[in-house]
């Protein structure tokens, strides 16, 4: 089979399509992430090959043509099937004037060899927060779930939950986008992170909510918004998208106790895996310089085990273009968005 465009009749069913993926399905692949993105700079292609269905974002450069990012795709998870579905993708950019295509699989890379992917593209780092991440198996029974965590990651929930810590699912409108906005920016700012826009997570948000994939938490101190989750819902997995918090937590374990609470309504409607989205790598775990130490510390508290992604693999389908891209256009582009645009390329 060679890969094509997806039909109209995949386009309106596309997020059943990408559930049914070999990984699961991702949200990045979803309809909603492709909206949004055709509504930032990126024109998005709905693709049909093999092994699974994928949503590609494309850019031109000019000059030398187009890129094809697959954000968290292919969704195939083992390496045989991915080098079969790279050859049929990369045959099918190559007659759409795509001189590379960014690839972010989700596949462990303890079970891959290098040399493997070498023989797939070249290795480019990451682009997505989770390349390493934790994630938390759902069960129904959540005393039972809750039992199997450490003595002081169950403390730290009752102990916020006796001092009166409350955590309520928010309707998404304009005055609790402004609550989360408020503690997203504070924790953001305090690390030096790349914001986006506020109308960006808000149009982020809202869309996610129209389709019943988005779900925001709050937890308050008596009256007062103390920390906030986005969470999306895509299949029958959740992710941690957006999180932030007050700088002077006033009770113990707060964000323990709002993830807790999370788990707890995920696992009362069905869903069966929630990845908390982004650690350090499994080796850099302990490191205490790392600059998200702490956000592993307080996810490996819910389960001990990183999983460790691929990462990105450049996908060369015109290696002169591509050499020209390295050399000299990437970075130009990283260093205008990074330093001149404080935003995000992809």
């Amino acid at each position: 089979m060679e890969a094509r465009f997806a039909n109209q009749e995949e386009i309106e069913i596309w997020d059943s399509l990408i559930v049914k993926n070999p990984d699961g399905g991702n949200f990045l692949q979803g309809s909603v992430f492709a909206g949004i993105k055709s509504s930032n700079g990126w024109k998005n292609h709905k693709i049909i090959c093999s092994f699974c269905a994928l949503t590609v974002l494309e850019k031109n450069i000019p000059y030398l043509g187009k890129i094809w990012y697959v954000p968290k795709g292919p969704g195939i998870s083992n390496l045989n099937d991915l080098q079969m579905a790279i050859k049929e993708l990369r045959d099918f950019a190559a007659k759409n004037r795509v001189f590379l295509i960014k690839i972010e699989p989700e596949i462990n890379k303890n079970y891959i060899n290098t040399k493997s992917m070498h023989a797939i593209g070249v290795y480019s780092g990451s682009i997505q927060p989770n390349t390493s991440t934790v994630y938390i198996n759902i069960e129904n029974d959540t005393d039972k779930m809750l039992l199997q965590l450490s003595q002081k990651t169950r403390h730290a929930i009752n102990r916020a939950r006796r001092d009166g810590l409350k955590v309520k699912e928010l309707e998404i409108n304009d005055a609790n986008c402004k609550t989360m906005l408020s503690l997203l920016k504070e924790t953001m700012f305090d690390k030096k992170a790349l914001l986006r826009s506020d109308e960006y997570y808000v149009n982020f948000w809202k869309e996610y909510s129209k389709k019943n994939q988005g779900k925001l938490f709050v937890a308050y101190d008596s009256k007062r918004p103390v920390a906030g989750a986005f969470v999306i819902v895509f299949g029958n997995k959740a992710t941690y998208k957006d999180g932030g918090s007050i700088k002077e937590k006033t009770i113990y374990g707060t964000s323990h106790a709002l993830q807790w609470s999370i788990v707890e309504w995920l696992s009362k409607n069905q869903y069966k895996s929630y990845d908390l989205c982004g650690t350090p790598p499994s080796e850099n775990i302990e490191d205490k310089f790392h600059p998200y130490y702490g956000v592993g510390q307080l996810k490996t508290s819910f389960n001990k085990n990183i999983v460790d992604y691929i990462g990105v693999y450049d996908v060369v389908v015109n290696r002169n273009k591509y050499n020209i891209w390295v050399k000299f256009v990437s970075k130009f582009i990283k260093y205008y968005y990074k330093y001149l645009l404080k935003s995000n390329y992809y």
